[in-house]
């Protein structure tokens, strides 16, 4: 039997998924298991939307859409981008997708030869390097550390960059530390796109939750960064919508036509009665995001104070999102509970296997050392996952 392709077999497996999913299975199982490994909103789908949703299904929206979205959604989108951040898209330069992940992953097949080379700063969110590779990409993987608050820098920027540098993927707030990008630290990264001319891919889908500092639209910096850039978001995580499996990207015309032209020819339209529960979410005047934003405030200087006062374990304090991204150095090299520690990967696996909490290790992130903790859960899974976190260190 002749070989699968090159590209398919090297792809590795979503760590998140895999972990969210270990989780569960051991839940059902029976097993007490405490999973903070999923980026997934605790909280239920806004009522509203989901009546729309319903409405969207007796009104018979149950047809094939156009590939890249319906016209009423687009438009939504298109005015709440204007309202939120100032920045003027036509319904046109708008697609809808499967949820933000694929618009990732059908932004670089629009823009990427083979062998181009994408810079992406570590640490990243899991899929990235992969939809890079799928894309028949080269991933340039620049760390970054604690020093600049895992933040690329344009220095750090311009040093990665080659004759053969298609783009770059900027992630603000960050997944998986929570970091924010300030007005300055992007105009001084966009300076150095313009110099040499690559694209943006910024994902800004954590976009509405942010605690500390003001959140800027890369695409609002000038007009001649909106053109090199496409702006990846979606309704999963402000909107408590993962399920609903709807993301949208912000480009320039002739990047959002093929990437319509890809969609078309490959999973055609998001879900149509989705669709129509997003334009609901898009369109309200309702505060949909507060109550969320309140919650996660709350849980995030919890899992902070209880961090500070655990010996061998820190963190930096993240702006946005939902993660705490944990540095556990000090434990590398320990024996904990009989178990070996010799990487993030090996704390993980024994803190899932003895403490019964599973959390997702750096390795997956492309930062080794450090252990990414999700608080998009309940006050009480996050106190009694870090009572567990604080036991299995002691024994």
């Amino acid at each position: 039997m002749k070989p699968i392709s090159k590209i398919a077999k090297g792809i590795a497996p979503s760590a998140t998924v895999a972990v969210d999913s270990l989780a569960k299975q051991m839940k059902a199982d029976g097993i007490d298991v405490i999973g903070f490994g999923a980026g997934e909103p605790d909280f239920a789908t806004p009522d509203q939307v989901k009546v729309a949703a319903i409405k969207a299904i007796s009104d018979n929206q149950t047809r094939y859409t156009p590939a890249a979205g319906i016209m009423p959604l687009r438009k939504a989108i298109a005015a709440w981008m204007k309202k939120e951040y100032g920045v003027e898209y036509q319904p046109s330069q708008i697609c809808v997708t499967s949820g933000a992940k694929h618009n990732v992953f059908v932004a670089l097949q629009a823009i990427c030869n083979p062998g181009d080379e994408v810079i992406l700063p570590a640490p990243y969110w899991v899929s990235y390097e992969e939809a890079i590779k799928m894309a028949g990409g080269v991933p340039t993987i620049v760390q970054t550390s604690e020093a600049t608050r895992f933040k690329l820098t344009a220095e750090m920027l311009e040093k990665a960059i080659t004759p053969n540098t298609k783009a770059v993927i900027l992630t603000n707030p960050s997944n998986p530390t929570g970091m924010l990008y300030s007005r300055q630290e992007l105009e001084a990264l966009a300076e150095v796109v313009l110099r040499h001319d690559i694209y943006v891919v910024s994902d800004e889908i954590y976009d509405q939750l942010v605690y500390v500092g003001e959140f800027t639209c890369f695409a609002t910096l000038s007009d001649e960064i909106k053109e090199r850039t496409i702006t990846i978001n979606g309704a999963s995580k402000s909107f408590a919508m993962t399920g609903w499996r709807i993301g949208f990207a912000a480009a320039n015309e002739e990047i959002s036509k093929a990437m319509a032209n890809y969609l078309s020819h490959s999973t055609g339209n998001p879900c149509s009665v989705s669709q129509y529960a997003a334009l609901e979410a898009y369109s309200t005047e309702d505060d949909l995001v507060g109550k969320m934003q309140l919650a996660y405030t709350r849980r995030r200087k919890y899992f902070l104070e209880r961090i500070a006062k655990i010996p061998g374990l820190s963190c930096l304090e993240p702006d946005g999102a939902f993660y705490i991204f944990m540095n556990i150095k000090e434990q590398i090299g320990r024996t904990i509970q009989g178990v070996k520690i010799n990487s993030s990967a090996d704390f993980a696996q024994a803190l899932l296997e003895k403490g019964l909490v599973a959390v997702v290790p750096g390795e997956a992130f492309g930062a080794p050392g450090y252990i990414r903790w999700s608080y998009a859960t309940s006050m009480e899974n996050i106190r009694e996952g870090l009572d567990r976190l604080e036991k299995f260190l002691a024994e």
